[in-house]
């Protein structure tokens, strides 16, 4: 599995605007390219698929932008991953398509580490949802800019 540009970007969005769910604020395409350090013209497109994919919605006007359409507590990277990337199996014979074009199948002896792989890579996609990464961001950000000298 290999996360490219377009599926880095769709998760660092979904993540900009999980850090506003909260406060119930729209956030315009220019501050989330900002704060997750993306090109704006590139994100405009990824808004928009993930929009039909049902991720985030777009208010229009003035005051317009975009925000999540699902709290961040019910959306997973996993999720996010397989709609940007496909299918995050490491090679093709771990999928459901496993026989097309292969001639090795049943005597090979690398698909069942290719499928434990892709096991865990699921467990862990699928068990991390942006509502984790709202709160391990909060926690980083107190820990690296403390107000004074001592722990709270």
């Amino acid at each position: 599995m290999k996360i490219t540009y377009k599926g880095d970007y769709a998760l660092k969005a979904i993540l900009q605007l999980a850090l506003k769910y909260s406060e119930g604020q729209v956030a315009s395409i220019n501050e989330i390219a900002t704060s997750g350090d993306m090109p704006t013209k590139f994100l405009e497109q990824i808004l928009l698929l993930l929009k039909k994919g049902g991720f985030v919605k777009a208010k229009r006007g003035v005051n317009g932008g975009f925000y999540l359409a699902r709290p961040p507590a019910k959306i997973t990277i996993g999720e996010v991953v397989r709609f940007i990337e496909g299918p995050i199996e490491p090679i093709s014979c771990v999928g459901e398509d496993c026989y097309k074009g292969c001639k090795d199948i049943t005597s090979c002896m690398f698909r069942d580490v290719w499928k434990e792989v892709s096991a865990a890579i699921s467990v862990v996609v699928d068990t991390v949802t942006f509502e984790d990464l709202v709160v391990k961001h909060k926690e980083k950000t107190l820990k690296i800019s403390p107000v004074f000298n001592y722990t709270i």
